[in-house]
């Protein structure tokens, strides 16, 4: 099959690898252009472009994807399938007919759940126990063509969004193959999505990470490990932002003090932080312009009394 991959994050470089080894013709990589990234602003390359020229295929990075320059590029290539990965543009119905076959994309939720930017994060966060990923065949509306394929995997106890990502990608990369051997054979079924089943995953905001020390300790825990690595879960500590790395639930039950309270230091294991229910055992934790650091090694620079609280 001669395919012209969209992508542009880590996510998509592991399926677009894949793809390579799997001895699909990939005619083009498409691309966001290279960005300013990190303090001293250097202009980088997606993941994707790095991979793309180490196996010399040829990269096109336009602003817009469904511009006339890129719909005249993309026609020259004869494509029998479009392959659109975590590459950031909406793709106008121009450009979805222009392959032999079809436009198909990887999410990585079990559709109609978690429509939307940010799938796995909120799938964490809401406490979900299964994720997955999804490949439909694209239309003009986010994430909502048919359906081709699914695959389910559960979440353990310990995923973050940085490792469920990782996962999710590897079992994407495997429904991709298996989707595009369904097309080329004449049997892919395309199924249409429950709306009224939908939910929506919208793109991140900084102060989603904030967090309400009313709310239990199970599901702040969840946001910590949601929220990695950006925007984090975070409070604040003596006029500074601290971001909670790591945490577990200690008791579900009602206790003392107030919620967001210190009520307990355990010796190398963390602090023990009041919520609306149960207790939070905070184990690793980044203060404002800071490295990260294990609980006794933040002890150890910074005074953290029983009593005092964490918030506001």
């Amino acid at each position: 099959m001669n395919i012209v991959f969209f992508g542009t994050s880590e996510f998509a470089m592991v399926v677009l690898r894949k793809l390579i080894d799997s001895g699909h013709k990939i005619m083009a990589v498409v691309t966001k252009p290279d960005r300013q990234k990190g303090r001293r602003l250097k202009v980088s390359p997606s993941p994707v472009k790095v991979l793309a020229q180490a196996k010399k295929i040829a990269v096109f990075q336009p602003d817009d994807a469904s511009s006339r320059e890129s719909v005249v590029y993309l026609k020259r290539l004869n494509a029998g399938l479009f392959v659109v990965v975590a590459f950031g543009q909406i793709l106008k119905k121009e450009v979805l007919d222009i392959p032999k076959f079809c436009c198909v994309n990887i999410h990585s939720s079990l559709l109609p759940k978690y429509r939307g930017a940010a799938p796995t994060n909120w799938t964490i966060m809401n406490g979900e126990t299964v994720s997955g990923v999804t490949i439909i065949r694209m239309n003009e509306k986010t994430d909502e063509g048919d359906i081709i394929l699914v695959k389910e995997t559960a979440i353990d106890k310990e995923e973050t969004n940085i490792t469920l990502n990782e996962k999710l990608a590897d079992i994407g990369a495997d429904a991709l193959i298996e989707t595009i051997a369904l097309i080329e054979s004449g049997k892919a079924k395309f199924a249409g999505q429950d709306d009224s089943a939908a939910t929506v995953a919208p793109k991140l905001k900084k102060e989603d990470g904030l967090i309400d020390w009313n709310e239990s300790a199970v599901k702040i825990r969840n946001k910590v490990r949601a929220l990695i690595p950006w925007p984090g879960a975070y409070t604040h500590f003596n006029g500074k932002t601290l971001k909670i790395l790591k945490a577990e639930v200690l008791g579900s039950g009602d206790g003392k003090g107030a919620c967001g309270e210190v009520v307990d230091i355990i010796r190398h294991k963390g602090i023990v932080i009041r919520t609306g229910k149960g207790n939070l055992l905070v184990q690793y934790i980044q203060i404002e312009a800071k490295k990260p650091f294990d609980t006794d090694a933040f002890l150890c620079g910074h005074k953290v009394p029983i009593g005092c609280r964490f918030g506001p």
